[in-house]
């Protein structure tokens, strides 16, 4: 167990800007998180449980407990010729997971290769890329209940999975549940998803492995998407937005060309990122807080940002989007 007083949240996120907690507390197992919790010092402060900090915003200093997971265990726990479900637990780093995956000859992570964050997080935030997401994988999620400290596990359909989201995004349960393990199902056999951008290429590879897809998902995505260790981000900042056909059909009268993408017969998904280049935002600056110019869906930290520049900047997005698109851009980020 690790308790820091004072902590440097700077340290703990992508971002990389200025924040601290009150406390950050550390746990290698469920016993231990069960003492951070009971911890009469702890009984009436406000909580927060982050993974790898990459869908982090700090708005100021956070005056509670920070709670870190350092679990990570992992193990199959069935296989039935046709498929395994392996059991991660919430501390280990999500791209990890993914590369023993691949190394295990295993098939379903590949498209989500090189996603910051871990495995806790990753059944939150219900992570996804190139037209797959964790959802697709997830069978159960252990969970330990801070109402009665008793250990829960949810179905994936109990997780009430959705773009983005999940019941444990749901505001009257935020917090409640902290996830310690979750149970993933991969398969023996090919199941590839090669339908999104530069995957479809992959179509035309004679003997296609799951690492083929990974080294192809890794190069994409460092060819777009600034590295944290150099410039900080959060990654994705806007959720790519669903709208009705109608109002499709609208921006399409005017863009022919714009990128869209089925949901189903009445909704279609726009990239956030095309209507934030369209608007003319591609390298737009707030203080030290920038619209990447290689994929304008983040934001990024050119070294001496503040969240104050990071506000202002992601709230001149939105209002430059509608007022072009009539669409109102929604963070993916957590904006705390």
């Amino acid at each position: 167990m690790l308790l820091i007083q004072d902590f440097d949240l700077s340290s703990a996120t992508t971002f990389h800007l200025p924040a601290r907690a009150r406390w950050m507390a550390e746990y290698d197992s469920v016993d231990q998180l069960r003492s951070i919790l009971a911890d009469s010092q702890f009984a009436t402060m406000k909580r927060l449980h982050i993974g790898a900090g990459s869908n982090l915003l700090f708005t100021k200093s956070f005056d509670g407990l920070v709670l870190h997971s350092a679990m990570k265990g992992m193990s199959t726990v069935a296989n039935d010729g046709e498929s395994v479900i392996i059991r991660a637990e919430s501390g280990i780093v999500w791209d990890d997971f993914v590369q023993h995956c691949v190394d295990s000859n295993l098939y379903g992570a590949e498209n989500l290769s090189y996603i910051p964050g871990e495995v806790g997080a990753s059944a939150v935030q219900n992570i996804g890329a190139y037209g797959v997401e964790v959802k697709d994988l997830i069978v159960k999620v252990e969970a330990l209940d801070t109402f009665t400290s008793g250990m829960v596990t949810f179905t994936a359909d109990e997780c009430r999975y959705g773009y983005r989201d999940s019941l444990f995004k749901r505001p009257d349960l935020a917090g409640r549940y902290i996830i310690t393990a979750v149970h993933y199902r991969l398969w023996h056999t090919p199941r590839y998803t090669l339908d999104y951008g530069p995957l479809k290429e992959l179509r035309e590879v004679t003997y296609l492995t799951p690492a083929t897809v990974r080294n192809r998902v890794i190069e994409i995505r460092r060819s777009k998407l600034p590295e944290p260790s150099e410039l900080g981000s959060a990654g994705s900042f806007f959720k790519n937005p669903v709208i009705d056909k109608s109002m499709w059909r609208h921006i399409q009268s005017s863009y022919p060309e714009a990128p869209h993408y089925d949901v189903d017969d009445n909704l279609v998904k726009v990239p956030a990122g095309w209507l934030i280049e369209t608007s003319g935002l591609k390298g737009a600056v707030e203080g030290g807080a920038m619209v990447y110019q290689r994929q304008c869906l983040v934001i990024v930290n050119t070294g001496n940002a503040t969240s104050d520049d990071v506000v202002k900047l992601y709230r001149r997005v939105q209002a430059t989007v509608y007022d072009r698109f009539g669409i109102m851009l929604s963070p993916e980020v957590n904006v705390i």
